[in-house]
């Protein structure tokens, strides 16, 4: 940039109007929400353990007696509003990101794709379960990265990293906190959860710095 161009004012904005984001942050924050379907798609698919979250709702809806949605809702909400309280607050992007994710998960869901892992041999589910945690990882960061909003439980990790903890250990110490809850309350633990409750954090840490994206930039 030239002294000229640098020197020169930025012409005032018109009262009551936002800049829309820029085309890549557009694209990247449904090709990341995407990434993510598609890693809890995978993670599923195996049947080496449900992901962290579902061991606390299953354990909620036990010990409660509320239906596996009202509880998945719920938990939604709380941690939208612990979230708030932390100092990210919900935006439109955060109601997109319930919406966007469910529905391409239940489109994977519905297809054949991947039906006959569940007996494939064991070296295989667990490779696909790792890809999958990378999904995680790389989908969150890149979508967090677009600086449209959180979803409810990323919003978590996004507060913690506002307050100056580390990406990696925050998601590993919510994640394990999760299932220990869930656990607790009666929800069930395999393989799959540890591995990915332990791994996730890491990933998503790494992510972030590998496509130079800002966890920040979810608040």
């Amino acid at each position: 940039m030239s002294a000229r161009s640098a020197d020169r004012p930025t012409p005032p904005r018109r009262p009551g109007r936002r800049a829309l984001p820029p085309p890549r942050r557009l694209a990247q924050f449904p090709a990341g929400l995407a990434l993510c379907a598609t890693g809890v798609w995978g993670s599923l698919q195996v049947q080496l353990g449900v992901a962290s979250w579902d061991v606390l709702h299953a354990g909620v809806a036990e010990r409660t007696g509320l239906s596996y949605g009202t509880v998945v809702a719920g938990v939604g909400a709380l941690a939208v509003v612990v979230s708030a309280l932390m100092g990210v607050r919900p935006r439109a992007a955060t109601l997109v990101n319930v919406v966007a994710i469910a529905a391409v998960l239940d489109a994977l869901l519905a297809s054949s794709w991947l039906d006959g892992l569940p007996g494939a041999p064991l070296p295989l589910r667990v490779a696909v379960l790792v890809v999958s945690v990378l999904l995680l990882g790389f989908g969150g960061a890149l979508y967090i990265g677009a600086g449209l909003g959180s979803g409810p439980r990323d919003s978590l990790m996004v507060a913690c990293h506002l307050r100056g903890w580390p990406v990696g250990p925050s998601r590993a110490v919510i994640e394990v906190a999760v299932v220990a809850v869930g656990w607790l309350l009666g929800g069930p633990v395999g393989l799959g959860t540890v591995v990915a409750a332990l791994a996730l954090g890491p990933v998503t840490q790494v992510s972030f710095r590998v496509l130079r994206q800002s966890p920040g930039a979810g608040a």
